[in-house]
Parts: structure tokens; C-alpha cells; sequence
């Protein structure tokens, strides 16, 4: 029922838009305002702004900061200097996939974590079991977070932040806004340019009307969870709970980029040097409709007569105009082999391919 959902700051501001709005991670979020394609096209060719303020933000903060870090994540977090941000995971015990998340070091022992919105007291909960006294790990609720996103959002955030102006990716800075201080960060998941906002609850309305109205002359459109949805897909960026969860390991998922076997020790580090040694049995692959068939999560992916896996996300690539999907298949599968994917009792043929499907790049 949507009254036990948590509520954004900026629900009436989304209703007013027109929103359409649905159940997410336990929020009650815009899925869509004029339409996915529409939506979609503003990012990939102007601007979109995005109310993510589900996403979870842990503040740790104090000495021995970084050590809980350390001990709690798959990163490396004594590389982030201050000003930087940095993609890595929680694991458990088995290797599985927690979360995966950004850490932002926004000050002098002090950081602000981003989990996804239904991992984030699992996320609290393992960096307050290996923070050093001294150490304080709490949950900010009275943030919110937005995100413009795409090719003119540099112009528009910087206007508005002179702090953003030349801000490199993942990085981030803090700026003033009517008394109290935002967080600018030059990151997202869409693929392009863009940056995650993170205001206090007070003044978010403020900065998301201000955003629309400035970016009214440069084609904003406000955008939902589906157009974030089909932007991540082309870039073959993961979603926890689809792609990755807590059976899958950062080796699974390509992810490995984002795991410092050799910083010490965390939680499933053991788990992750018995699989490299034994193989992967599984990876996460891309798949690029050759029919005209659109995947969809959880449809079978087939090699001749046997079932491979199947795919774990899957949608219409506006971009590229066919569908496109990622799923989980034989550790010596390979970009250019072709399977097929049964949608809905119809065998249509796919491309194995390494994301990115679309060749964009937020640097």
C-alpha cells in the first residue's frame, strides 16, 4: 500500500508535474512524467533531472573513519582524496554482493556513503560493526538528492553552483545555497555528464524548481525511474536486485575493477581468492537483439536446444532501436557468440556483447 511507502521531499512538486508515481525499494517515486522515449532523448541530448533522494546516505565521519571503510568495503578508500568519490561494494561472508555504492570524502575524515534505498541499513549496519571508537556511522535523513543529468548540465549546475564549474568526474565539492550547503558531485548513471545534488531537506524544492526553471531555454525535462532505467541498461551498468544481489560475486559480475585484494582484509575477501583460483563459473555478458524482440528479466537464454541462464534485465534500447539485455552465462562465453532468448514461447537471436551497448562515457 502506497501509505506504508517512505515519501520524498519533493512528492507534491512531482504531482504537480504530473507525474506518474510507483512503488520503488520502499519509496513512493515518479516513474515516468511525459513518457520513457521522451524523457530518455532529453538526457542522451540535453538535460534531465532526476529526484533520486531514495538512495541511502550514510554519513561516517570522525578518526577511524577510513579504517571502517577499509574493513567494510571492496575498495581501495585510502586512494580517495578529499574531494574524490569512488564506486565499490559490500560483501557478505560467501562473496555475495551487499550493495555496491559510492563513497564520496567530502572533508578531512569524512564521508558520505550512497547505498541503494532497500540496502541501506545492511549497508549502516556493516560499517558501524567495524568502526573504531570514535568513529560515528549515521544515516542522513534530512537530505534529499537530485540529479541533472546530460550534455547541458554542466552550464546549468554551474550556473547555479560555481563550485561544479570544471569539477572533474567523481569528484565533488561543496557549495552554498541560501544559507545552508549542498553537495555537488560530478557522477550519475546514466552515461553522460551529469551530476547528484545532495541538498538539504529544507531547500530542496528551491533547488528543483530553480533547476527546471534555468534549464527551461536548454530543454529540460523532468524524468522517472524508467528513463533511469533504460540509460543504465545502455550502459550496462548493473542494478542491484536484477543484475547483482547476494548470490553473485563481484568476479560474477564483472566487477572486479572495484576490489582491492590486496589493501587487507573484508568481509568475503577469502570467498573471492577460492573463486579466482577455482574459476568463475558464471559472467555477466550483454546481449544485442539480432531480431526484432524485446528481453525482458528472467527469459530464458538458450545455446542450441540447452538453456544457458537467462537474463536478469532486458528492455528496448532507445538509442540503438532494438533490445538489448544482460544475463549470466558460461564463463567461456565470448563478445560475437550468438544464443537465443525466449520471449514470451518466440526463440529470437542475440549477439553476446561487452558494455557499453551505446558509446557514451560521463568522463
Amino acid at each position: 500500500m502506497s501509505e506504508d511507502l517512505r515519501r520524498t521531499p519533493l512528492e507534491a512538486e512531482h504531482r504537480a508535474l504530473g507525474a506518474k508515481l510507483g512503488a520503488f525499494g520502499g519509496w513512493l517515486l515518479p516513474i515516468e512524467y511525459e513518457g520513457t522515449l521522451a524523457e530518455h532523448a532529453a538526457v542522451r541530448e540535453a538535460v534531465g533531472v532526476f529526484d533520486v533522494s531514495h538512495l541511502g546516505k550514510v554519513e561516517v565521519r570522525g578518526p577511524g573513519a577510513l579504517d571502517a571503510l577499509q574493513r567494510s568495503l571492496t575498495n581501495d578508500v585510502s586512494r580517495v582524496t578529499i574531494g574524490a568519490a569512488q564506486y565499490g561494494m559490500a560483501l557478505n561472508e560467501s562473496g555475495g554482493i551487499v550493495d555496491d555504492l559510492i563513497v564520496y570524502r567530502v572533508g578531512n575524515d569524512r564521508y558520505l556513503v550512497v547505498p541503494n534505498a532497500a540496502n541501506v541499513e545492511r549497508v549502516h549496519g556493516q560499517i558501524a560493526r567495524h568502526a573504531p571508537r570514535g568513529c560515528l556511522v549515521d544515516v542522513r535523513d534530512d537530505l534529499a538528492l537530485i540529479a541533472p543529468q546530460g550534455p547541458r548540465s554542466p552550464g546549468l549546475v554551474g550556473a547555479l553552483f560555481p563550485q561544479a564549474d570544471g569539477l572533474g568526474y567523481l569528484r565533488c565539492a561543496e557549495s552554498p545555497w541560501e544559507g545552508e550547503t549542498v553537495v555537488v558531485a560530478r557522477s550519475g548513471y546514466t552515461g553522460e555528464r551529469g551530476y547528484e545534488l545532495f541538498v538539504p531537506v529544507a531547500v530542496a524544492a528551491d533547488v528543483w524548481r530553480r533547476l527546471l526553471a534555468d534549464g527551461a531555454s536548454l530543454g529540460i525535462r523532468p524524468c522517472g525511474l524508467a528513463a533511469r532505467d533504460t540509460l543504465r541498461l545502455e550502459m550496462g551498468y548493473p542494478l542491484h536486485g536484477n543484475d547483482i544481489d547476494e548470490t553473485r560475486t563481484p568476479l560474477e559480475a564483472g566487477l572486479s575493477w572495484a576490489v582491492s585484494m590486496d589493501k587487507g582484509e573484508f568481509p568475503g575477501r577469502e570467498a573471492l581468492a577460492r573463486q579466482s583460483a577455482e574459476g568463475i563459473p558464471r559472467r555477466l555478458v550483454g546481449l544485442r537483439m539480432l531480431d526484432r524482440l524485446i528481453p525482458r528479466p528472467h527469459y530464458g537464454v538458450f545455446s542450441g536446444d540447452d538453456r544457458a541462464g537467462e537474463t536478469t534485465s532486458g528492455t528496448f534500447s532507445p538509442t540503438l532501436r532494438v533490445g538489448i539485455a544482460l544475463a549470466y552465462l558460461s564463463g567461456d562465453t565470448s563478445p560475437g557468440d550468438e544464443c537465443t532468448v525466449d520471449v514470451r514461447g518466440k526463440r529470437g537471436r542475440a549477439e553476446v556483447v561487452r558494455p557499453p551497448f551505446v558509446d557514451r562515457s560521463p568522463r
